[in-house]
């Protein structure tokens, strides 16, 4: 797809933006790549078998611990500046 100055001058208008004219040549190369990648990403979307953009499915985790609880204790708490106990200790903010 052609992209042509005036359209990266308009984009530039509403990212409200200073494009010098040397930069714009360099803006219109770049989008033009974009564009050409994105056709190809719709182009292996649209394929039989691949599953719809924006989809959603299950992401989480199952339930359980992921490690031993107080496993990694004293290495935070030896990063803190102050500490009282096993607590990361922080001057009273009102």
């Amino acid at each position: 797809m052609a992209i042509e100055l005036k359209d990266v001058e308009h984009l530039a208008g509403l990212a409200r933006i200073a494009v010098s004219d040397s930069e714009k040549e360099l803006l219109r190369h770049d989008l033009e790549e974009i564009l050409a990648y994105v056709s190809k990403v719709k182009e292996v979307a649209a394929e039989p078998g691949t599953p719809e953009a924006g989809e959603l499915h299950n992401v989480m985790r199952p339930d359980g611990e992921p490690h031993m609880p107080g496993a990694f204790t004293e290495d935070i708490l030896s990063q803190a500046p102050k500490r009282e106990g096993n607590r990361v200790f922080v001057k009273k903010i009102l």
